[in-house]
């Protein structure tokens, strides 16, 4: 019942190679084949056979494939199903066999347009799956997926064989439950990529971020993307996040480009590319940086301060011929009549900077941190942090401070941070927030704040962040090649003093522009500001800070920036 054909291949010279067998039965009639002999035949064919195990399987899907066209009764998909019952008894041969059957099939049915057997084929395959999940037939859950999509079998189809076995009224629900529940093993076995799989195929959308999260501490990444993609953009979002969290950065990049999220993650999208360019120029690939930059200038920026800090100034001379060209077009902290910089890292001057940031009205704040390009490691600690006044900025070392004096440090920043009387600015803070509460767990002063507005959600800039707002209102941005250098150094250079200091002078000077032209649009008597809470809503981040910044956020972009009028009766009137 078999027949053995030989294949003779040439080498490269012309030369005849040792010649290779597969047997392969003609099956030219299958009218009267059951299907148990077939797989029998099938698997003689395939132990008889001379080919690596790659070249057989491929050879016999191809024979499959061609004689299901030889009348298998009742008809090829009923047959194909009908031998994936008999299948589990063949043991080690099972799985392949499977695979082998259903891909011939699903070429078979590329080319024919209509199937005799197309319905009776999907009840039975329906009922093949329900008798799988309930465990009197034993196929692996890759057989599974492939069973749901050849045949196309959804709840309704499942729902009609249910209903004939129990003899009842067809109940949609009860489909749907045997489902989520064999899905819900899945998970709990931690087969998540075929448990997003039948999600996918069944449109069942109830699991939601923890089950994003399960999937990327198991590091099944794959499946997580395509839950994410499956959920829609505000869980890609969250997936985003949550790789950036993580300093998986290429993760993040990857989904932002495929999904078309750079509008939403400015500041991943170039976080990812300065780190690339970082990378190169520690390999000495210039060049290779260069060509990455695109042209952007953000970036070119970025690759003129590394090779300033590599002291390439070959490079430097290249990339920008005219040496004032990169200060020209930046805003510095002369400009905004800061008197100093004060550094705090001892408890003297920490009581001193506490009294004066106490006697003001407005300050601005910001932090920085080491950047860690690790993949899956934990962020740096919160090196520093930076709150200006009018007159100067008073820059905290919180490592060092922490390390000496904890309980004052944390009096001091409770006092600052937690005061009513201060308004405190910070841009896209909930970041900070997050960063802080997690580098410090043991401090008070980072759980709750009072008074703290967040210049990014009245202003919705879309682009560019503090530096494009910065140019929007003040008519020149903030150079921030500087933002991912060693926060952690000591001393810091003095053009890191300067970068720092300017994040969070440049707040207070945006918010009183804005103040100063809506007083002059407006012409009207102003609300007091304790008249508006909603305005600035207390930040808690003492029981779960990802939850508090999240609300505080939602609740602070809901706010339009006509509500910065009610800031006026702190400030005093603008000179001229």
């Amino acid at each position: 019942m078999g027949l053995e054909e030989r294949v003779d291949t040439r080498n490269k010279r012309g030369k005849f190679n040792q010649t290779s067998t597969i047997c392969k039965h003609a099956f030219s009639d299958l009218t009267h084949i059951a299907p148990l002999v077939f797989i029998y035949l099938l698997k003689a064919c395939y132990f008889n056979g001379t080919y690596k195990a790659t070249k057989k399987f491929r050879v016999l899907q191809e024979q499959v494939h061609l004689v299901l066209r030889n009348d298998p009764q009742p008809g090829p998909a009923t047959f194909v199903i009908q031998c994936l019952y008999v299948l589990p008894i063949f043991d080690l041969y099972s799985e392949g066999f499977s695979h082998l059957i259903i891909s011939a099939l699903r070429r078979f049915l590329k080319m024919e347009t209509s199937m005799w057997d197309s319905l009776e084929a999907k009840d039975l395959a329906s009922q093949l799956f329900i008798d799988i999940v309930g465990g009197s037939v034993n196929h692996d859950e890759r057989i599974v997926e492939k069973i749901l999509e050849a045949f196309d079998i959804q709840l309704a189809n499942i729902d009609k064989v249910m209903c004939l076995s129990a003899k009842n009224d067809c109940r949609f629900d009860t489909a749907k439950k045997f489902v989520e529940q064999y899905i819900f093993g899945l998970i709990e076995s931690q087969s998540y990529m075929t448990a997003v799989t039948l999600l996918e195929h069944f449109s069942i959308r109830q699991s939601g971020q923890s089950f994003l999260l399960s999937m990327i501490e198991s590091k099944q990444l794959k499946a997580a993307d395509k839950w994410a993609t499956f959920m829609g953009k505000p869980m890609l979002c969250v997936l985003v996040q949550e790789y950036f969290d993580r300093n998986m950065l290429k993760n993040a990049y990857e989904i932002i480009q495929k999904n078309n999220l750079r509008h939403e993650f400015p500041s991943v999208y170039h976080k990812y590319k300065e780190s690339s360019l970082k990378k190169l120029a520690e390999k000495g690939c210039w060049d290779v940086a260069e060509a990455r930059t695109n042209s952007n200038r953000q970036l070119l920026e970025y690759l003129v301060y590394l090779a300033m800090e590599a002291g390439y100034s070959e490079k430097v001379d290249e990339l920008l011929p005219e040496a004032s060209l990169l200060h020209s077009r930046f805003l510095h902290l002369s400009e905004l009549v800061v008197e100093g910089i004060v550094w705090v890292d001892e408890v003297n001057a920490l009581h001193n900077a506490t009294s004066h940031i106490e006697g003001c009205k407005v300050v601005g704040l910001d932090c920085e941190w080491k950047p860690n390009y690790v993949k899956g490691s934990k962020p740096n600690k919160v090196s520093i942090m930076q709150i200006a006044s009018d007159k100067m900025v008073v820059i905290f070392d919180l490592i060092k401070l922490f390390n000496d004096i904890p309980d004052v440090l944390n009096d001091s920043l409770t006092r600052i941070l937690q005061s009513p009387r201060i308004l405190k600015l910070g841009y896209n803070f909930q970041c900070d927030m997050k960063q802080l509460a997690h580098s410090y767990e043991e401090l008070e002063c980072f759980k709750h704040y009072e008074m703290l507005l967040d210049i990014q959600n009245v202003f919705k800039e879309p682009r560019g962040g503090l530096s494009g707002l910065a140019k929007k209102i003040l008519g020149v941005g903030l150079n921030k090649t500087r933002r991912n250098s060693n926060w952690e150094q000591r001393p810091l250079t003095q053009n890191q003093l300067e970068y720092a200091a300017l994040d969070a002078a440049v707040l207070i000077h945006i918010f009183r522009h804005s103040v100063v032209i809506l007083r002059l649009l407006k012409g009207r008597g102003m609300e007091n500001l304790s008249g508006n809470p909603a305005l600035f809503p207390t930040w808690t981040t003492s029981r779960s800070p990802r939850r508090a910044v999240k609300r505080s956020h939602q609740t602070l972009k809901r706010r339009r920036i006509s509500n910065l009028v009610s800031c006026v009766v702190l400030l005093p009137s603008p000179q001229h």
